[in-house]
């Protein structure tokens, strides 16, 4: 049953990352499509690591660190690009 749901978490996971391109085509601001698509990635990722998580316990203490790892490094350079970008377009 763990092993189910941790291909489900995985499953998730990559539905998240090529849900969050689908506005990459569309004609909204660039900061919309950025943060669409880090939202969509952090998700992603960090459902998969779960996933992973549920599938190899005895490597728990190493997936923490990349789940946490991605909440917060995606969160900072999703932030950093989208000032820079702001920054730009008022140029």
């Amino acid at each position: 049953m763990i092993d189910i749901l941790g291909y489900f978490c995985i499953g998730v996971g990559i539905i998240f990352w090529f849900w969050g391109t689908i506005p990459l085509l569309g004609k909204r601001s660039v900061l919309f499509k950025l943060h669409s698509l880090s939202v969509s990635d952090t998700l992603g990722s960090m459902a998969i690591v779960f996933g992973l998580l549920l599938k190899l316990p005895s490597e728990w203490q190493l997936l923490i660190l990349a789940i946490i790892s991605l909440a917060v490094w995606n969160t900072m350079l999703g932030y950093v690009l989208a000032y820079c970008a702001s920054s730009q377009e008022e140029s």
